[in-house]
């Protein structure tokens, strides 16, 4: 199957910098990620997004999942859910495992979604 693959421009720009200062992860009330070298990723209209290193993430609360999306910006996002606890929360992290070049700084990277998590930006 050939994907389409889209170049971030004028009309869907997309960037990706250091996040200043240290992002913190919470999920059931238990901090699972802390990181002082994640990345914001601004794309379009669409809020910020924190990609924090899985390095930075505890390991015993991801769990694989079978899910996968694709983006044409940024490639093809593989998903984990979290085990906090007695909690699950379904596909609540992504990650680009092999981004496209223009969103390379990704790659090693996990994103939360909001509505599921606590993310904290300080400093």
């Amino acid at each position: 199957m050939t994907r389409e693959i889209k170049i971030p421009d004028a009309t869907h720009p997309i960037t990706v910098e250091p996040t200043p200062g240290r992002v913190v992860v919470r999920a059931a009330g238990k901090v699972i990620a802390e990181s002082t070298a994640a990345l914001t990723l601004r794309e379009s209209s669409y809020p910020p997004v924190q990609y924090v290193p899985i390095a930075d993430v505890d390991p015993s609360v991801l769990k694989a999942s079978e899910t996968k999306t694709y983006c044409p910006f940024k490639g093809e996002a593989s998903y984990y859910t979290l085990a906090v606890g007695q909690q699950e929360l379904t596909d609540a992290v992504w990650t680009y495992e092999t981004p496209y070049d223009a969103v390379g700084e990704i790659a090693s990277h996990v994103a939360f979604y909001p509505n599921q998590v606590d993310i904290t930006v300080a400093g």
